[in-house]
């Protein structure tokens, strides 16, 4: 019987498992949205500098600031798009797995769109940490001059140690992020609310009149601004890429009780202080502070960009993981560096990537100012994408009416596309960077995908039925393959086809094993498989099994543990006398058929880049024969 005692130790036991969520959350989830005052305003006053900024044009950046935090991060991304969920987990993969799932018909068009925003998040993955970090070094110059030499060689040691521990996981400085941030959000609160006392008329930017009145006056000057403003909104990509691992309500719950309102009150305070002191329209952020207090600012706003930037980089991984199960990229080496967290992994491939683009920027660029014009292109690319696949999750989903999903999305979809064509005026000052990030990675993308259909199609015009080979295979004849005990695994992606490595192992080998097993390994469009949904087993004769394992796109594909689970099905599975055959292809380019040469070429590099199947698989290293043939695409 539950005692009354019992039910509220169970409340309270909930309690501090939900309001540890909040604090992790605002430790990964706002840690990139929660710099974005180090530089937004100060770049939205850019091109005031030389003649001055008068009191309408302050007020009226800062209520475009507050109503981009309102429209977009509230209405958009709190509300709504953390209720567009794919089995709980968020992100851009997500909903096109979702999509593609349940509207067939759009999968070319969704496929592109999913690519281009997934391939624009790496991009801000890049920039990102770069950006972030040298905002905040910079702080440097202020606390004294003599530093400004160090900023450079201090932010490539920060971005250098960041990478390098990234292999040892998150686990064991997690714990430390979400106090961290709280205290950077409370510290930027107070900053800000100390100072509307400066100029109190900063208040009226919470009239949404005063932005709209700002972009009037303003004329092609605002549309440059815009491209500032929006960088108020950046890591809101990254609050929807991280659902999955805190969940809707805890989200929710930090951004309105803290996030929102401390970023409201240091773009107020930073307002009317250059609108008291218009000389410190340089940097308003940190000339907020007192003397005594700069440099403890500066060490937490640096604190504050490294978590920032774990923050996108774990995201890249996720976005990875997911993009390789769902056929998008080739099978990479995927490190798991947490034995209860499955959402903290290491991804090395896109580890180095990630580093060496970060470095060429900070490199190339040298200052947050410059680079601040190559942000926000594949930011504003990435939301555009996102509503695009909104649109089609209302439809499909939530059965909406067409007209009545477009009658909710079409002002927000207008008012990013304005953000968009903002940010691309900047595309000759540094933004064609983003966009080269982005078409790359979307080329890497499209050409795996369009070479494994190839490669496919060209495959499947030898294959043999499975049914007809097993009954000539089964028929009492002289030239019958020698019988050998234990178990072959043959893996396919085709089913209902003999696969070649078994046609391989007869012609050269002449032998067939007691059981046979033909594996097919697919990857579901949820996030998770219920256990109970992993496996499907079908016997076609004495010699002969149809197993076919699914996982979902979240998960580890361990098929040696999925085997030992399928044992509860009456599936005999002992590891000593089994043998698991598989075919390793070499590709040969050819530019009168299939794809152009230099398209072979990236296919077939990227190809050398795969993880052995093997390992991606998890299949026991003794236990694997491997049988070759030459392919050409």
């Amino acid at each position: 019987m539950t005692t009354s005692t019992d039910h509220s130790v169970a409340q309270n036991a909930d309690m501090r498992k939900f309001l540890v969520l909040v604090l992790g959350s605002i430790g990964v989830v706002y840690g990139d949205i929660g710099t974005s005052p180090l530089y937004a305003f100060r770049e939205a006053l850019r091109p005031f500098a030389h003649d001055g900024v008068s009191h309408e044009e302050v007020v009226g950046l800062i209520s475009l600031m507050v109503w981009t935090l309102t429209v977009i991060v509230t209405f958009k991304y709190v509300l709504f798009l953390l209720r567009a969920d794919n089995d709980g987990e968020g992100g851009t993969l997500s909903l096109l797995a979702l999509l593609m799932k349940k509207a067939s018909r759009y999968n070319k068009v969704l496929f592109f769109a999913g690519i281009i925003g997934a391939a624009l998040f790496i991009g801000d993955a890049m920039i990102t940490p770069a950006l972030s970090v040298l905002s905040a070094v910079e702080g440097l110059k202020l606390v004294t001059p003599a530093l400004s030499d160090y900023v450079l060689p201090i932010s490539v040691a920060i971005m250098v140690a960041l990478f390098m521990v990234q292999s040892r996981g998150t686990a064991a400085v997690s714990n430390f992020f979400g106090p961290i941030t709280v205290i950077w959000f409370l510290v930027m609160g107070i900053g800000g609310a100390v100072h509307i006392a400066d100029d109190y008329t900063i208040l009226h930017a919470l009239n949404p009149l005063h932005a709209i009145s700002f972009l009037g006056h303003a004329g092609f000057v605002g549309l440059i601004v815009l491209g500032a403003v929006f960088l108020t909104v950046t890591g809101a990509e990254a609050l929807y890429a991280d659902l999955g691992h805190f969940g809707r309500r805890p989200i929710q719950v930090a951004w309105f009780i803290l996030v929102f309102p401390a970023l409201a009150l240091n773009y107020l305070g930073q307002g009317a202080l250059v609108l008291d002191q218009p000389e410190k329209i340089e940097n308003p952020f940190y000339l907020m502070f007192p003397e005594w207090a700069l440099l403890p600012v500066v060490i937490l706003a640096t604190l504050a960009t490294i978590i920032a930037s774990q923050a996108v980089i774990t995201g890249a991984f996720s976005l990875a993981r997911q993009a390789i199960h769902l056929g998008f990229l080739p099978r990479l080496e995927v490190c798991f560096t947490s034995e209860t967290n499955t959402g903290q992994i290491y991804v090395p491939a896109v580890n180095t990537l990630l580093l060496v683009g970060v470095l060429l920027l900070i490199f190339t660029f040298g200052s947050s100012e410059s680079l601040a014009t190559a942000y926000g292109i594949s930011v504003t690319g990435a939301m555009v994408v996102t509503t695009m696949l909104s649109f089609q999750f209302l439809r499909v989903v939530w059965g909406w009416k067409p007209m009545t999903a477009a009658a909710c999305l079409l002002p927000l979809f207008l008012l990013e596309c304005i953000f968009l064509a903002a940010n691309l005026l900047k595309i000759h000052d540094g933004g064609y960077v983003p966009v080269l990030i982005a078409a790359g990675i979307m080329i890497m993308m499209w050409t795996w995908r369009k070479g494994t259909m190839l490669l496919r199609e060209k495959t499947a015009r030898h294959e043999i039925p499975l049914e007809a080979f097993i009954a000539s295979i089964e028929r009492k004849s002289d030239h019958a393959p020698v019988e050998v005990p234990g178990t072959a695994v043959f893996l396919t992606s085709v089913p209902d086809k003999t696969p070649a490595v078994l046609l391989h192992n007869l012609k050269h080998n002449h032998v067939l094993h007691q059981h046979n097993v033909i594996l097919t390994i697919k990857t579901a469009g949820i996030p998770y498989l219920p256990e109970e949904q992993r496996f499907t087993l079908t016997k076609i004769s004495e010699r002969f099994t149809k197993l076919e394992l699914k996982f979902g796109f979240m998960e580890t594909q361990n098929v040696s543990k999925a085997l030992g689970q399928c044992r509860k099905a009456g599936f005999k599975f002992e590891i000593m006398s089994t043998s698991f055959y598989l075919g390793r292809r070499k590709l040969v380019g050819d530019a009168k058929s299939g794809m152009p040469q230099w398209q072979d070429r990236l296919f077939i590099a990227l190809a050398g880049a795969a993880i052995d199947p093997s390992d991606y698989f998890h299949l026991p290293a003794n236990r694997v024969v491997e049988i070759g043939e030459q392919v050409v695409i």
